[in-house]
């Protein structure tokens, strides 16, 4: 037996450990690696109708990803540009999510890791208990406030800041909010808990040598945070890229995401193994792009799980 194992079980006891053990390898493999493996599977299978499956036709094919970059046999355009444009354009609105979010999210967790107070304990209540209520209800709550005649639009009319109402939801405002507002958690508490470690003499001794506050957060506080920010982005990129309900409420009719393709093959076309093809090119496309990140800035795949 691994040393490391032996430690764990001695730490927690054979039985719990044991247990502990189980659960993890049951979450790992039974809910993520399997599923992804038949998914895998099926996104390289024909879409054939079920008394054909395991017959002489049902051979792994190519075709269901050559669909996303040609499009189907004959079509009038060399390449499938919306299903592309779509899958960029998905990419692209994830990676700014995760910008806008990392600059509104890390003065408030630094804020909340280095005050000391009992209000800063009703703050993160109150950070918490919007999330309380279902994702679906907050973001046709959002759908409300960004509509024509929503809460924005009558307060900037009441003050004459727009003739007319403005159309927050077909120019995507109210999308890249909602998506914004869904994981914005995601993002203040992993940075906060590694903060709330950073000793505040180090800050004090930046000050005393004449630091000023921008050089104090690039030189002490962010590469002290450097975990916390990495594990954050990371889970507010994937859930960004692969969102449905935010882009499904308060998408606008021109700003399709590729999650909302991908549930339409399965759902509406009753094509698997193409609906498989597209979830398998979102997500390896994903993990590739956030191991680049990290390798550009230097983050450790350790860093993230701390």
């Amino acid at each position: 037996m691994p040393r490391f194992l032996k430690d764990f079980l001695n730490r927690n006891g054979t039985g719990p450990g044991l247990a502990m053990l189980g659960l993890v390898l049951f979450w790992t493999v039974g809910l993520i690696i399997l599923p992804q493996l038949s998914m895998l599977d099926f996104s390289f299978r024909p879409n054939l109708p079920p008394p054909e499956l395991g017959g002489p036709k049902d051979l792994y094919t190519l075709e269901n990803y050559k669909y996303l970059v040609y499009g189907p046999e004959g079509g009038s355009q060399a390449y499938n540009t919306v299903d592309l444009m779509v899958f960029f354009r998905t990419l692209v609105a994830a990676v700014c999510v995760t910008v806008f979010n990392l600059i509104l999210c890390y003065p408030i967790a630094y804020y909340l890791g280095q005050t000391r107070g009992n209000h800063i304990r009703v703050l993160a209540l109150l950070l918490i208990i919007p999330y309380w209520i279902n994702e679906i209800l907050r973001a046709f709550a959002l759908r409300i406030i960004f509509g024509e005649t929503g809460v924005l639009n009558t307060i900037f009319m009441g003050i004459g800041l727009f003739d007319a109402p403005f159309d927050f939801i077909r120019n995507d405002y109210a999308l890249y909010a909602g998506l914004g507002y869904a994981y914005i958690l995601l993002m203040i508490f992993p940075i906060y808990n590694v903060i709330e470690s950073l000793d505040h003499n180090q800050i004090e001794a930046a000050r005393d040598l004449g630091a000023p506050w921008w050089r104090i957060h690039w030189r002490v506080v962010i590469p002290y945070a450097k975990p916390g920010i990495s594990s954050g982005c990371t889970m507010v990129f994937m859930l960004s890229a692969g969102a449905l309900a935010a882009p499904q409420i308060l998408g606008g009719p021109s700003s399709l995401w590729f999650t909302q393709l991908i549930y339409q093959q399965f759902n509406d076309s009753s094509d698997w193994p193409q609906g498989a093809a597209y979830a398998v090119v979102l997500l390896v496309t994903c993990v590739l792009l956030v191991l680049a990140v990290m390798r550009l800035f230097k983050v450790n795949m350790g860093d993230i799980g701390k």
